[in-house]
């Protein structure tokens, strides 16, 4: 019997931080100790009894469940926080009560009177100085919330009585670590700081009350469905960057490390690296192991840990650009013309090409990236137009309609009279996720519904409905009507009819919305090649938006190209 139990605990322990606070006797206590007062508890006693009967698993996993249930901590930290040395050996309701001890007592007086024994906050819980047990308890954390019976959030710059507001403006809404406490557990309450519950709503979860989420979602722009009901993963990669790319945390790595958990990665902790290195190191394993690109959407300057990867968060928190959705009647429309003007051996030929090419791939700071390039012609500074810090300058590329980039960097400037040795492309990041074509059928859907697994916006950088007039599409309408009418005029039916039995066919129809979706606006990238054959990528301060001279000029797509970028 003592086997089974021992069993059943360990099992249930194995969510559980390595220290706990034992509420009722006011000591911290190790997993073994935690046991031990188990083992001589009347609830264990119980469980001996005869009057249990047969021995049976789920009475014991219940009583087991009920004994070692947590409480967590969620508080922005002061000054000078109680520390493991400071309480270990001691009963923590016999300090002094003055500072930040009185917040621990406090903490640990609620979760008793509600009826927990063990209690969790990360001021004394953790051995800051115990690297390995450090290393273990950044990359568990999501989890102990998670598990957590519930999770106490207190917001020590809230006072009483309080109205709907003052949640949003506390300093405990703008911490990096304060994320997952929130996001990971099931149940939470939100204290002031005379310890009674904020707006008071009778709810024994905040998450259940309406207001409050919707609070929270006003305040952080996480929608309430991902408030009541996160569940971590690498899905979605750009909106949890956009997250976390307005929140401060005391120590610059940490800013990385707070989204282990959000993101479901287990990576080392190496407190003394730059954030540019704890950020790109999440950032690669993102990539490398969800090949979503969307984290390649930024503005601000690159990292030096990979040009393609930002060197701050916050370089997120403009919101990720959306290509706007063309109605479906309209990719018929430009389907059927598409027919008469683009050969099939052409149309079939780009469709294979890309789906053919690999995944993304990113270890040891190299990317290696699938894209379609488009060779720059000509870099011209635009003068009278830049700003203090920046340069502006117009591009002209093989297929793609002029642009204009704004960028930190001095560029070196050229044309085909005055060529230069270095390449520069623009390029169209590519993943698989662009052969699905949006089904526009669905009117109904709401925007904050919960994307499918893996699925990343359907642009890996795309444009806002304020960059895109959707009117435009129809100038792709008009051009291929010309083409069309040209076509029929000079002798495009014979090929028209000789490539019938192909042109009807599903794949040549999947190849042709292939090249109404590569027509549309997209983000680009601006790269560098270097000595060595890499690349690197030139940020800017804007997104780069480019758009094909024309949707049926299919050779200027064909560069279909993997690059490695530094």
């Amino acid at each position: 019997m003592e086997a089974t139990v021992r069993r059943a605990i360990h099992a249930y322990l194995e969510n559980a931080p390595l220290r706990l606070i034992d509420t009722f006797a006011g000591r911290l206590c190790n997993r073994d100790g935690q046991i031990d007062a188990f083992m001589e508890s009347t609830e264990y006693k119980k469980l001996l009894s005869p009057l249990y009967g047969p021995l049976k698993m789920e009475p014991i996993e219940e009583a087991v469940a009920k004994y070692f249930s947590w409480v967590m901590l969620s508080h922005r930290w002061d000054r000078k926080e109680p520390l493991l040395h400071d309480i270990q050996h001691k009963i923590i309701y016999d300090l002094d009560p003055i500072g930040t001890v009185v917040k621990l007592q406090k903490f640990c007086k609620v979760a008793r009177d509600a009826g927990h024994r063990w209690a969790w906050s990360d001021t004394c819980c953790i051995d800051q100085n115990n690297n390995v047990e450090l290393q273990e308890s950044v990359n568990s954390m999501f989890v102990w919330y998670h598990h957590s019976v519930l999770t106490i959030i207190y917001l020590s710059d809230v006072p009483p009585f309080s109205r709907s507001g003052a949640l949003a403006n506390s300093i405990w809404n703008t911490r990096g670590w304060t994320v997952q406490e929130f996001l990971a557990p099931n149940i939470v309450l939100f204290y002031q700081a005379d310890w009674t519950l904020y707006l008071d709503t009778g709810s024994t979860n905040h998450k259940e009350s309406v207001a409050i989420m919707q609070e929270l979602e006003n305040s952080t722009g996480i929608n309430t469905r991902a408030l009541v009901a996160f569940r971590p993963g690498m899905r979605g990669a750009r909106e949890k960057l956009q997250w976390a790319s307005s929140r401060v945390t005391t120590l610059q790595e940490d800013i990385a490390y707070s989204l282990f958990g959000i993101f479901g990665v287990h990576l080392p902790v190496i407190y003394g690296e730059k954030k540019q290195n704890a950020l790109g190191r999440l950032l690669q394993e993102i990539i490398a192991h969800s090949g979503d690109i969307t984290a390649l959407d930024w503005v601000g300057q690159s990292s030096n840990f990979n040009s393609c990867l930002p060197a701050d968060i916050v370089s997120y928190k403009a919101p990720p650009c959306s290509p706007p959705s063309l109605p479906e009647y309209n990719i018929q429309a430009l389907v059927s013309q598409l027919r008469y003007i683009v050969a099939v051996e052409s149309a079939s030929k780009l469709y294979a090409l890309l789906d053919n090419i690999s995944a993304p791939r990113f270890a040891n700071s190299r990317l290696q990236l699938p894209c379609i390039t488009f060779p720059v012609t000509e870099l011209r500074r635009r003068h009278g137009h830049d700003q203090e810090t920046c340069f502006a300058y117009h591009v002209k590329a093989d297929g793609l309609r002029d642009l204009l980039i704004t960028t930190e960097d001095k560029l070196t400037q050229f044309s085909p009279a005055r060529p230069i040795q270095q390449t520069s492309l623009l390029i169209r990041p590519w993943n698989r996720y662009d052969f699905e074509l949006p089904d526009f059928t669905d009117e109904t859907q709401n925007a904050d519904d919960w994307p499918e697994p893996g699925h990343p916006s359907d642009d890996p950088f795309g444009r806002s409905p304020e960059e895109n007039d959707p009117a435009d599409s129809g100038s792709h309408l008009q051009e291929l009507s010309l083409l069309v009418r040209l076509g029929r005029r000079f002798g495009a039916p014979p090929r028209r009819r000789r490539d019938n039995h192909l042109a009807d066919s599903q794949s040549h129809s999947q190849a042709l919305r292939l090249l109404v979706r590569l027509g549309q606006p997209f983000g680009a990238l601006l790269l560098a090649q270097q000595r060595g054959g890499e690349y690197k990528r030139i940020a800017s301060d804007h997104n780069i938006v480019a758009r094909v001279k024309n949707i049926a000029s299919v050779d200027a797509m064909m560069g279909v190209r993997t690059l490695e970028i530094l």
